[in-house]
């Protein structure tokens, strides 16, 4: 509707434009600015529209979600310095100085136990070795009724508390026979350490050492190796010529490995639990190291 002499003129919008284009100055320029104007208007408001139609439906979604952050699976913990513990005197003959025994089950639930650190650990080598007794001397007699057996897999763990904080070895033996091969990527897998065994009395057992770590690392990368010589007590009553040479060739596999060498002894306990020490320190990053000791006829300790 448009005012003409006086006089109201009813017309449709077909007739309205022609009217509108002759009743007022319009250029190109000012049709650009009034087409943006009208543009970012609808923009927008298409905008504001569908935040306010999504709002509601995320906010009721994020309410039914339980506000779990900072839940971790355990607890931090802050360990001390291993040097802080009590250590007893450790000779050639035997090894006791140890972290702190928890008396607790065995086979501790993370789920359960919010304290509890669980770290798993393998050890790999050929059968007849003394695997077996190199970990029933570390976990204890005691304990070996409770062990968990698999075809071709021994499982026990041992706690430890280290100035308050528990810490759960959760430890896995392969038989290292033939029927076992299958049982090498369930041990590695998420281990923190893998020890590399041999017998000190048997130089086709320390030859199969670069094959078990090619074979471990297939399943496990970051772990950290330990090579670990075993019979130690035997091995000192071999012609002092060939403990040079064993002694030799273990060392040469441990630099070609990245590892750290341990002569060791269940018989006696020499350097079965400073083993261990080491690992913890190593994985928590104390301030706890071993001496070396290259000396042939002596439990040889070589990084």
């Amino acid at each position: 509707m448009a005012r003409e002499n006086g006089r109201e003129t009813r017309f449709g919008l077909r007739e309205a434009i022609p009217w509108i284009l002759s009743n007022f100055d319009f250029n190109a320029e000012t049709m650009t600015q009034f087409g943006r104007k009208i543009m970012k208007s609808r923009i927008r408001r298409t905008i504001q529209h569908r935040i306010s139609v999504v709002r509601p439906c995320v906010l009721r979604i994020l309410h039914r979600f339980p506000s779990c952050y900072g839940r971790n699976r355990y607890r931090m913990l802050s360990l001390p310095s291993l040097a802080e513990q009590p250590s007893s005197p450790t000779s050639a003959a035997g090894d006791t100085g140890e972290l702190g025994e928890a008396t607790s089950p065995l086979f501790h639930s993370p789920e359960l136990e919010s304290d509890l650190v669980a770290l798993k650990i393998s050890l790999l080598g050929d059968c007849q070795i003394g695997k077996t007794s190199f970990l029933v001397k570390y976990v204890g007699n005691e304990n070996e009724e409770k062990w968990e057996h698999r075809e071709g897999l021994n499982q026990m763990d041992k706690t430890l508390v280290v100035g308050g904080a528990r810490i759960s070895y959760c430890i896995w033996e392969v038989a290292g026979d033939g029927k076992s091969e299958d049982q090498i990527p369930l041990a590695c897998k998420d281990s923190v350490a893998i020890l590399i065994m041999f017998d000190l009395t048997s130089r086709c057992t320390l030859n199969s050492v670069l094959g078990w770590y090619r074979e471990s690392r297939k399943w496990n990368q970051s772990a950290i190796p330990v090579l670990v010589g075993t019979k130690f007590d035997d091995f000192i009553q071999l012609p002092i010529d060939l403990q040079w040479a064993i002694a030799s060739q273990a060392r040469a596999y441990a630099k070609a490995l990245n590892a750290t060498l341990f002569f060791s002894s269940a018989t006696y306990n020499i350097n079965v639990n400073k083993i261990f020490k080491f690992i913890t320190a190593k994985l928590f990053d104390l301030p706890w190291t071993v001496e070396r000791n290259l000396t042939v006829g002596e439990p040889i300790i070589d990084f």
